[in-house]
């Protein structure tokens, strides 16, 4: 099989339909002014993307760098998925030297803006730079959680999952707190799912002790999220809090 990039290109247009590249521009919201605008969609669902990316798992980096910059969406995802694979396969050999050359590769496509919508972001950061920055220095983390671009923001939310399923909530902790008042929908939602993870995989008092903290600071959309499975009772309680002064 060839592996290179437009064989990919090939193969993901061959399971293409013309209706759902529709649904999925509205989907993603690509209209003028929208977060996807500008976004173009071949109409290929996820499952059909990840069956060609699992037959392109040794695709060169070269190539993958190919489908990154690409302007339709689904090479892009095919792309990242192909990282998120060579990543796994990496760590699971011990291999640090290839594990960092993806995660510096996947930092310079967030950097350069090609991780541009939050599937592309959910569906790699966690693996990929959740791995890496694992045992290492999470400033790269905070960096892209304090970046004021939508994506890279998610991005370093999103990176912190994979913290979360290791057990340690503490970078999300840190990164909730600091990204409280930005209202944005895809941020609060990004945030409010990595504190109702926190709370569901590592230790439901942490949760329930950031929210006594920040709930009255809290977007109703995060807090509605990392409330999701609290009492009814817990709910209330935290939905009734007052905003800290000076906030």
């Amino acid at each position: 099989m060839t592996l290179d990039a437009e064989h990919v290109k090939s193969e993901l247009a061959a399971v293409a339909d013309a209706d759902d590249a529709v649904n999925l521009s509205r989907f993603f919201k690509t209209g003028p002014g929208e977060y996807g605008e500008g976004d173009v969609f071949i109409g290929v669902r996820v499952p059909k993307t990840r069956r060609v990316v699992r037959a392109h798992r040794g695709l060169q980096r070269s190539e993958v760098v190919v489908l990154m910059e690409s302007p339709v969406h689904e090479h892009r995802l095919a792309g990242l998925l192909v990282l998120v694979e060579q990543y796994a396969a990496a760590e699971k050999v011990g291999d640090e030297k290839e594990c960092e050359e993806i995660a510096t590769l996947y930092l310079d496509l967030v950097d350069r803006g090609r991780v541009n919508n939050w599937d592309l972001v959910d569906s790699s950061a966690p693996n990929v730079l959740g791995g890496w920055f694992f045992d290492r220095s999470r400033i790269p983390v905070h960096t892209l959680a304090g970046s004021d671009d939508l994506w890279r923001r998610r991005a370093g939310l999103l990176t912190t999952f994979g913290f979360i399923r290791r057990g340690d909530a503490s970078t999300t902790l840190e990164v909730a707190e600091r990204v409280l008042a930005d209202r944005r929908d895809l941020t609060q939602k990004a945030m409010g799912w990595m504190l109702r993870e926190v709370g569901k995989r590592v230790d439901r008092q942490l949760l329930t002790d950031f929210l006594d903290r920040f709930a009255g600071d809290m977007g109703r959309t995060a807090l509605t999220y990392a409330c999701e499975h609290l009492t009814a009772e817990e709910r209330a309680t935290y939905r009734a809090l007052p905003p800290s002064p000076g906030r």
